[in-house]
């Protein structure tokens, strides 16, 4: 199993954020992650990539226990991550905003770190490369974290609402590298409050409310699911 996580709990100041959540994610896995505001869904993927530290259970990945770690180390292990709000260096070019992520390495050969940069950013239409950060829609700042988070070659990839606030050429043109990628062996685990979207792309769907999971399958299945119909539209 690639990534596992078991009995995650998380609270706030005696709010209870995540509850006793389990899941475990396959490799090479397209998994998505659904449930009405407050569900706990982003507060689990802080926990995942080391924002937070569970109250209980723990994150393994590989078999490896990184609940504890820093979001730093757990990016280097092969998790990468983007945010429901963009988080781009707005006072960056988009070459350099590329760059940064690798800026840690020892054997840095900026030649062929700027080539593949180049590339990334070509493959998603992002030509300008020496715009800032900030002379970007949404959308596209979108799609910058998006292939900033490739330069590190994540085996895992999550993705905090991606389509959110993008136009549906970006939508289409984030769905697409999803499924190009997963072709080639990445796995992904997505939140989106964008239904159609993840079950369109998605092999399984877990639904959370209340910061547990309360169902999880294929998405027909979920979607006919009363448990997910109460979640979102209430009893």
């Amino acid at each position: 199993m690639l990534l596992r996580v078991k009995n995650v709990t998380k609270s706030f100041k005696g709010l209870i954020a995540l509850n006793d959540v389990s899941f475990e994610v396959e490799e090479n896995a397209l998994l998505g992650i659904i449930g009405p505001n407050g569900a706990g869904k982003t507060t689990l993927f802080n926990v995942m990539t080391g924002i937070y530290d569970p109250d209980s259970g723990e994150v393994l990945f590989k078999g490896d226990r990184i609940s504890g770690l820093r979001p730093h180390q757990i990016a280097r292990k092969g998790i990468g991550r983007t945010f429901q709000i963009s988080r781009i260096f707005l006072d960056m070019t988009l070459l350099e905003n590329m760059i940064t992520p690798t800026l840690y390495r020892r054997n840095w050969n900026k030649e062929e770190i700027e080539k593949r940069a180049i590339e990334l950013l070509n493959s998603v239409g992002l030509k300008y490369i020496n715009n800032l950060g900030r002379e970007l829609s949404v959308g596209q700042q979108k799609l910058l974290e998006f292939v900033r988070v490739l330069m590190q070659d994540p085996e895992v990839i999550l993705m905090d609402e991606p389509f959110v606030g993008v136009n549906p050429a970006i939508k289409m043109k984030l769905s697409e590298q999803i499924l190009k990628l997963h072709k080639e062996g990445k796995t992904f685990i997505i939140i989106s409050h964008d239904i159609p979207s993840i079950t369109e792309i998605c092999e399984r769907v877990i639904v959370m409310s209340s910061g547990r999971i309360v169902a999880e399958g294929s998405p027909e299945e979920i979607v006919e699911d009363p448990k997910v119909i109460e979640a979102y539209l209430g009893a």
